[in-house]
């Protein structure tokens, strides 16, 4: 596993430990209740592990190996720590009686263990997830761009009030989003990886996109990134992407989309090769329409923190493992990772 680490020339962290916490607190309390308000969200308890015979796991891009554990006080059950919780949201919405036009929000949690470490990946997860109840009416990209709007919406606001609040922090984000999707991308830039299409396009001055349609199959026969099967309708999901003025490059804090129904959930299972979970709880209840219509996603809590504070290394804002290759580049530098 290649793990990869790199300080800008002439970084200094904009604050220090102390003023630093107390950043990271106003970032996490400002930014829930803006989103609260902006989606019309109640806050919940989510769980850190689930049954890994429920189907509720989220299965990433399917070679990702979640955290398991047997439980013998109940029958001895196989749990595993979530990667997300983009499947528990929504039988919980339906659990607790929720009804068009509100939804819920949680701390997320989770240990992705396979993941490869740099500037913006870590071992351990934090995110707010979110999920909201919508009508037939509203499965359509007016209504996404429409939500997606109102994300960017509250993100710009809580770092309006960073700002105020920490005059050290120089941080500008930009409220005005691009919609673009993965198919017009790889026509604009057909030569360049994925990534590196996503940060061509922001450095043409674009410095707030929504990257739609992020797992299905291109032209030239590749993914722009892969995306499960079973939760986000493929046509109507998307990345929150934010110029990063510290990394030089696009950067990435939210997917999200509407999910998938009995139709979109049926063809992108035969499309994954993935028919066998049919036979899962999770997944027998949306054929048969026993949940709701809704849409949601995940919004990197570290992420928001680092883009907003101007922090170059997500270690500088959450505590985790690294390698040591890592620790001493950080440590020559004099970055401090928590």
């Amino acid at each position: 596993m290649m793990n990869t680490c790199t300080i800008p020339q002439g970084y200094r962290s904009p604050l220090c430990g102390y003023d630093m916490q107390r950043a990271i607190e106003f970032v996490k309390s400002s930014f829930q209740e803006n989103l609260k308000f902006a989606l019309n969200l109640r806050r919940v308890s989510a769980p850190l592990f689930v049954d890994r015979d429920s189907g509720l796991n989220d299965n990433l891009n399917g070679v990702e190996r979640p955290v398991g554990f047997d439980i013998p006080a109940v029958g001895g059950a196989q749990g595993e720590v979530v990667h997300s919780l983009a499947k528990w949201k929504r039988l919980a919405l339906k659990r607790y009686g929720f009804y068009p036009g509100n939804g819920l929000y949680t701390d997320m949690n989770a240990i992705r263990r396979d993941e490869s470490l740099d500037n913006i990946h870590s071992v351990y997860v934090d995110q707010w997830d979110w999920e909201k109840v919508i009508t037939r009416a509203d499965r359509n990209v007016d209504f996404l761009q429409y939500t997606v709007r109102s994300i960017v919406g509250a993100v710009c606001d809580t770092c309006d009030a960073l700002r105020r609040a920490f005059p050290q922090v120089k941080t500008h984000l930009d409220r005005e989003v691009s919609f673009i999707t993965t198919q017009e991308l790889e026509d604009m830039y057909p030569h360049l990886p994925p990534q590196e299409r996503e940060t061509a396009y922001m450095r043409e001055g674009h410095r707030t996109v929504f990257l739609m349609q992020i797992g299905k199959t291109l032209k030239s026969g590749q993914k722009h990134d892969g995306r499960a099967p079973d939760y986000d309708d493929w046509e109507l999901n998307g990345d929150i992407l934010m110029w990063n003025d510290v990394l030089g490059r696009a950067f990435e804090i939210s997917s999200m989309g509407v999910r998938v129904d009995p139709e979109s959930l049926d063809r992108q299972l035969k499309l994954a090769g993935c028919e066998q979970r049919r036979e899962l709880p999770f997944h027998k209840m949306l054929l048969n329409n026993e949940l709701p219509l809704t849409m949601g996603g995940g919004i990197g809590q570290s992420r928001l923190c680092m883009l907003m504070i101007g922090c170059c290394h997500i270690g500088e804002v959450q505590v985790s493992l690294w390698d040591q290759e890592t620790l001493d580049i950080c440590g020559e530098a004099g970055v401090q990772l928590l």
